[in-house]
């Protein structure tokens, strides 16, 4: 599987902590990997919120999750993991961005089948 550092432009001024997010191609992730991803109700509600929202607009401490911070950076993980999201550093902040062309490419309706469907029916949950 190719694993790609952040967007950010200018690769040689990021700090270490930007070095050090990978990204997944979702066209190289496995279908198993990518159904693991979907299967916890935490990172549904991070994908749901992130599909209401502007790309780049929702840092990863603005999540309303009833986690800790380790347990939310261990979402976030995962989700960059599976290729459904891209994370930049901007200062301080962790931007996020729902990689829904990409991901719909790779498995088309398995997001929609799973954070659309769930949004409608307003079962989702956060632990």
């Amino acid at each position: 599987m190719s694993i790609r550092g952040s967007a950010d432009p200018e690769p040689a001024v990021r700090s270490a902590r930007a070095r050090s997010l990978t990204h997944a191609e979702p066209a190289e992730v496995s279908l198993q990997v990518a159904l693991e991803a979907l299967a916890d109700p935490v990172r549904r509600a991070i994908l749901r919120d992130l599909a209401g929202h502007p790309d780049w607009s929702r840092a990863c401490g603005t999540f309303e999750l009833s986690v800790t911070k380790a347990t939310r950076s261990h979402h976030f993980a995962v989700l960059r993991a599976a290729g459904l999201i891209e994370q930049r550093d901007e200062g301080a902040r962790r931007l996020n961005r729902l990689r829904r062309a990409e991901f719909d490419a790779a498995f088309p309706g398995l997001l929609g089948a799973t954070i659309d469907r769930e949004a409608r029916s307003g079962s989702g949950t956060s632990r």
